[in-house]
């Protein structure tokens, strides 16, 4: 294995989670076959390849900006749970 107990559980002391016995060799399989996998992954030749940071070419999708009209107030609150005089009524969530 590329990965020991005492390392799961290092890391799990860290982000102050409480694993089981069962749960830190579970872990420690499953980080071992993706550090396996990633060792493949080094072995590609990826000379001539330039880096990328996307697999597909990205454009931005931005439209121009343009004053418009806004939306009727009554429009906008069509389909609003609760409203009172031509406001949205929303939930207090701090007391």
């Amino acid at each position: 294995m590329k990965i020991t107990k005492e390392e799961v559980l290092h890391v799990a002391n860290l982000a102050r989670l409480e694993l089981s016995e069962d749960a830190v060799m579970k872990y420690a399989e499953q980080i071992d076959k993706i550090l396996t996998h990633v060792d493949e992954l080094k072995k590609v030749d990826t000379a001539g390849v330039p880096p990328t940071s996307h697999a597909i070419s990205l454009t931005n999708a931005f439209r121009d900006d343009e004053v418009r009209e806004p939306l009727a107030r009554e429009l906008s609150l069509a389909n609003a749970p609760e409203q009172e005089d031509g406001s949205f009524i929303v939930p207090k969530i701090i007391e």
